[in-house]
């Protein structure tokens, strides 16, 4: 039998390890535009929360996205992850 492939990618609030489906993905494109990837097939440097309200919060209170996507996230992308 053939082992499969899992995509494992790392939360940036956590730093646990898990499957690429059970993250959310935030993008910041070449143009500066940062969005939440749902498809996770945006082009752009990205970065994975985990989808459990605590890391969300912790996001948010942080501004981690900020250091990790290196440009200044705007309110909005952090309001719709709140909303998740």
């Amino acid at each position: 039998m053939k082992k499969s492939n899992i995509k494992l990618r790392k939360c940036i609030v956590c730093t646990l390890q898990k499957d690429k489906d059970d993250l959310i993905r935030i993008v910041r494109d070449k143009e500066g535009k940062i969005s939440i990837d749902n498809s996770g097939k945006l082009n752009g440097r990205g970065a994975y929360i985990c989808k459990n309200k605590e890391c969300i919060q912790q996001a948010i209170e942080t501004k981690v996205l900020n250091r990790h996507l290196k440009s200044k996230v705007d309110d909005d992308i952090y309001k719709e992850l709140e909303a998740m």
